[in-house]
């Protein structure tokens, strides 16, 4: 009950899922950049190196003092959260850096086997609603979407395979693969739960380094756009390997999990 009445705060009091700016989705293959503003929930979790911050993970803006990303991503650095960004490599007037007060790794996120790869961020302060940064909206405890379904990866991870992290934010269309199949002995097998979900997967299209952490953004039938999973692994043979999609922590899975921590925090 409290993450219904959570997300209906968060949908009425910022219209969540609804950009300014709706993406322009194609069916290309591989990633193509994004129309400014389009994601608005994207963001760039940064680290501290000397003087510098430098991009490690994304993660989605999920209210306005919340986003949300995956528990590989925290480490012992200093960080910080972008958001409205669209070029990592310019000065953007509608973009804000907001330090964390709080990071909240999953307690039972298990390193070694990939599981409960998720966290949440507490910004030090809440951000300003605008058409540059607005909060996605979740979907309903325990959705499940059907294979094939449409979604799109966005992050700025790199462009392929061992090549440079992308300085504009781009999105990729992942469709859904199934538990049925993603959990095949050739696919991912018993490495990949139900509380995951896979997308992707064909040879051509998936989430790569830098990516880890983002959102997969899946459209709902009220015309809102849904985060339905945070990036966690891929192939360590390379960003798009046949038989091996892009997985991600189910958001759906964790709903308790996330209301609790924003309840009582």
């Amino acid at each position: 009950m409290k993450f219904v009445i959570l997300a209906l705060f968060v949908a009425g009091a910022y219209g969540c899922g609804l950009p300014t700016f709706p993406p322009i989705v194609t069916r290309v293959v591989g990633g193509e950049d994004v129309r400014p503003n389009s994601w608005p929930w994207q963001v760039s979790l940064q680290y501290q190196s000397g003087s510098s911050f430098y991009h490690t993970c994304g993660g989605t803006l999920i209210s306005s003092e919340w986003v949300l990303t995956a528990a590989h991503c925290i480490g012992s650095r200093t960080y910080r959260v972008y958001l409205g960004k669209h070029n990592l490599k310019e000065n953007e007037a509608d973009s804000e850096a907001i330090s964390p007060a709080k990071i909240i790794v999953h307690e039972n996120w298990d390193s070694s086997r990939i599981r409960n790869d998720i966290a949440l961020i507490k910004l030090s302060k809440p951000v300003t609603i605008s058409d540059a940064i607005r909060p996605a909206c979740l979907p309903n405890a325990g959705d499940v979407l059907p294979n094939n379904f449409p979604c799109y990866v966005t992050g700025w991870g790199r462009l392929w395979t061992g090549g440079p992290i992308a300085d504009i934010l781009q999105q990729a269309l992942l469709p859904v693969v199934d538990h049925a199949t993603c959990s095949r002995y050739d696919w991912w097998g018993s490495l990949v739960t139900t509380s995951m979900t896979c997308a992707g997967g064909d040879g051509q299209l998936a989430s790569c380094n830098g990516d880890s952490g983002g959102p997969l953004n899946c459209k709902s039938s009220d015309g809102s756009w849904e985060v339905h999973g945070v990036v966690s692994f891929g192939s360590s043979m390379g960003c798009n390997y046949p038989k091996k999609p892009s997985v991600f922590t189910r958001v759906s899975a964790y709903s308790s999990w996330i209301s609790n921590v924003m309840t009582s925090n």
